[in-house]
């Protein structure tokens, strides 16, 4: 969350000086993360909380109606925001790159446990909406090096999937913390094969854990640091 706010809140000032912006995250930036699913939002969302006026419950009750509404009325466009965003994090990382590091932090558990995987010779991939230079960074850090890395440059989530399917990369165990991508991977048919597992960390919104539709298992810490077999 620190560095999600740090880059979202420099990208909008790089766009708008004039925005009021704290330097740390306000409580509804944390509320809307969830609902966030490519980076160029976070920059939209940030510019917008920037306005007294604004009822962040509109946004968390209709966001994705709400976006491109207020993306026309600043007159940006998404490839706009996303090219400055990646902007912001290269120059962090080129002159503060200890610095930009140390705003993240991994959930518990799960640096120990994938390199616990490459000790059971089970090899892993990362799919990011993050750009994947950003994220190689993150992993390299902390010592993972993953068998490939599709970052939001690589296409949707599902695509890449399908890619892997190609490769004869099967069977494939598809771990992730938004719901919304979880049911668009099992709105594919072609995707039937691949086994998803929804997160019970990161970044749910209320409600995502419940009710879970068929083909989509709850992982909880425990059993993600368990053997693979009880992983269900």
């Amino acid at each position: 969350m620190p560095e999600y706010w740090w880059a979202a809140r420099m990208s909008a000032l790089s766009l708008d000086s004039s925005l009021d912006l704290p330097e740390q995250a306000p409580s509804a930036f944390a509320q809307l993360r969830p609902l966030i699913h490519k980076g160029w939002e976070m920059v939209l969302v940030a510019a917008e909380l920037a306005s007294p006026s604004l009822d962040p419950t509109l946004l968390l009750s209709d966001y994705d109606r709400c976006l491109p509404t207020a993306l026309a009325a600043r007159g940006w466009t998404s490839a706009q925001l996303q090219h400055v965003l990646e902007g912001v994090r290269a120059e962090g990382i080129a002159c503060d790159r200890p610095g930009w590091l140390a705003r993240h932090r991994f959930f518990p558990g799960v640096v120990e446990r994938l390199h616990a995987l490459a000790d059971e010779a089970s090899s892993w991939v990362v799919l990011t909406t993050k750009g994947a230079a950003f994220a190689r960074e993150l992993l390299a850090s902390a010592g993972l090096q993953p068998l490939q890395l599709f970052g939001h440059e690589s296409g949707s989530k599902p695509a890449v999937l399908a890619r892997l399917q190609q490769q004869h990369r099967v069977p494939l165990w598809f771990i992730e913390d938004r719901r919304l991508t979880l049911e668009a991977v099992r709105a594919c048919p072609e995707l039937d094969p691949v086994r998803c597992l929804l997160v019970s960390w990161g970044y749910l919104a209320p409600g995502d854990s419940r009710n879970l539709p068929a083909g989509i298992s709850l992982l909880t810490p425990e059993v993600f640091a368990g053997p693979l077999a009880g992983w269900h």
